[in-house]
């Protein structure tokens, strides 16, 4: 487990003892000690004793170590059998700690959402101490936002989601191969479901050893060409897996990931060469139905260079297919990560094994960007301690002689239109990037002030996540993207494609006018942990939907290149 999976169970147990009515001692000593690995610069694997740590004591030390050993907690899982696990849905209204969460469940019997709705309904709960008929009001309004199930899902969940059903699909002797498909597999911001083909001779076996793993609701339709279920997760989201034959399996995937409309520009180009396309392959009169080896081998059958999933939209992409290759990005064009974050902010990982992680992928530099002094709440970074984590990045980089770790740091552009350090500590670091993390609810004016500041300080090379949106679940700052493309474009100053799947900020669309303004994209993760590291993949899906380059995009330079373009100066 890492420093960040350890402190949330840690904060999960303090609220089941909340819940409960615990001591409040008892509950604070858990708090204490998720707040003590917070702040301490190691990592799990870098701890030698966690007992050593000031603020975790004898019983959480326990916890943690067990917790480090095996991945389980005996104390939270007794609580999880005393409490009802749902008791934890009720944190997400707000006004509901577990205080008053505990007094609901152990005063009105209050179990889950459902039982609230009624109690509420009845009128109990503004006759509970710490209530009133406000309270009660509020909490039916929110819950009434919360049955409201959204019609499209964000791709952070969604893909969530597909990584656990993969998990399932890998298990399942009968299927051979298998890939995502539909608007997933396009990598579209928001969907309404997920698809899947499975190549299998047995698609009874295949829908057997399915369902004998994947929690499921309910099942749908289930035949020999398809399954369809809902599954148990609180939006019961609908999955289609789609079986083929070995032989058909590529036509029917390129059929199922296509949009309708890429799939009627395919259809008008076969029919006007006398065939037939469908998920079985293609037809002609008299002749044996063509299948195919590989999708790249489907499109050049019809006189056409590859398109990528992503760009399957029914625009322009069978035209420019059909004029040459479309030279867009891909995955291996990257050479490095400029955005991650240590145990020195909020990281769960040291500096040193975030860089060895980063090379373990075959990249050639990454950037360190820890938090800056203003953002306390993610153990922003001191002058002082930002001049010190420049000796612990030399101390790194002399491990290596095959790839590089810049110094940096993430620096929030503060309300005002300053930035968070003055130049004279900028000039000592090898990258900057700013952005921002507080006051989304200024007025575009404020914001584009900020923005401006930011770029045109010849020390900031990226502006990081550009809107400060979370899919699905903020709209961020009222930004204007236009007016920030042309300040990068005149400052020289990149703007960020964040590949993380909460984020992926700049969109598609954005990226794409950036590209024809002539302004560089750089793609990163923005990681916080080992794992995070993996969404880059989702961002450059991302930045293929919206057409970009590798040219375009500045972490595809070789790091002698990247050396070259630190080196140079801003035109501001």
């Amino acid at each position: 487990m890492n420093k960040k999976q350890i402190v949330d169970k840690l904060e999960e147990i303090s609220l089941y003892l909340e819940i409960t009515g615990e001591n409040p001692f008892k509950i604070a000593a858990y708090r204490r000690a998720g707040q003590a690995l917070e702040i301490d610069r190691r990592s799990m694997a870098t701890i030698d004793d966690v007992g050593a740590i000031r603020g975790i004591g004898k019983g959480t030390k326990r916890v943690i170590e067990e917790l480090m050993e095996t991945g389980e907690s005996s104390v939270l899982n007794e609580l999880r059998e005393k409490i009802p696990g749902s008791l934890l849905e009720l944190l997400k209204i707000p006004g509901l700690g577990g205080k008053k969460t505990g007094k609901l469940y152990r005063e009105l019997h209050v179990t889950d959402l459902e039982t609230l709705q009624a109690v509420c309904e009845k009128g109990r709960v503004r006759a509970l101490p710490g209530f009133g008929e406000k309270t009660e009001e509020k909490i039916l309004k929110a819950l009434k936002e919360r049955s409201r199930r959204p019609q499209e899902l964000s791709i952070a969940y969604m893909a969530d989601l597909a990584e656990n059903i993969e998990s399932v699909l890998e298990k399942v002797p009968a299927i051979g191969r298998f890939s995502r498909a539909g608007s997933l597999r396009r990598a579209k911001e928001m969907m309404k479901d997920l698809d899947f083909v499975l190549e299998t001779a047995d698609p009874e076996k295949t829908a057997d050893g399915i369902l004998e793993i994947l929690p499921v609701a309910e099942v749908v339709v289930r035949g020999e060409s398809k399954m369809t279920v809902h599954l148990s997760d609180p939006y019961r989201v609908s999955v289609d897996f789609r079986f083929a034959e070995p032989a058909t399996f590529v036509t029917t995937l390129n059929h199922f990931t296509g949009s309708k409309e890429h799939n009627v520009l395919m259809r008008h180009l076969a029919k006007a060469r006398g065939e037939k396309i469908s998920e079985y392959g293609v037809e002609k009169e008299k002749e044996p139905v063509r299948t195919f080896s590989s999708e790249p081998d489907f499109y050049r059958y019809f006189g056409l260079n590859p398109v990528p999933p992503e760009v399957r939209e029914g625009t322009d992409e069978v035209d420019l297919a059909r004029r040459g290759p479309l030279g867009l990005l891909k995955l291996s064009d990257i050479k490095g990560d400029l955005h991650m974050h240590s145990t020195w902010s909020d990281g769960s990982y040291t500096i040193e094994e975030m860089a060895d992680a980063m090379r373990a992928k075959g990249y050639a530099y990454a950037c360190l960007t820890d938090h800056s002094k203003s953002l306390r709440v993610a153990g922003g970074l001191s002058e002082y301690r930002l001049m010190q984590q420049l000796e612990e990045v030399a101390r790194v980089n002399a491990r290596y002689d095959d790839f590089t770790l810049y110094s940096g740091v993430e620096m929030d552009i503060l309300p005002d239109g300053t930035l968070d350090y003055d130049d004279e500590v900028l000039r000592q670091l090898d990258f900057v990037i700013a952005s921002i993390h507080s006051s989304f609810s200024q007025n575009r004016l404020a914001i584009m002030k900020r923005m401006e500041a930011a770029c045109r300080n010849p020390y900031v090379r990226l502006i990081a996540h550009p809107t400060g949106r979370l899919l699905g679940r903020r709209r961020g700052y009222p930004v204007d993207v236009a007016r920030l493309i042309q300040l990068a474009k005149a400052t020289g100053t990149a703007l960020e494609l964040n590949a993380s799947r909460r984020r992926l900020d700049l969109s598609a669309k954005w990226v794409r006018q950036a590209q024809d303004a002539g302004v560089k994209i750089a793609i990163n993760t923005d990681s916080h942990s080992i794992k995070m590291i993996d969404d880059m993949a989702l961002g450059v899906q991302t930045a293929v939907r919206g057409w970009i380059r590798p040219e375009t995009v500045l972490n595809t330079l070789p790091r002698e290149a990247f050396d070259t373009f630190l080196r140079g100066r801003k035109p501001v």
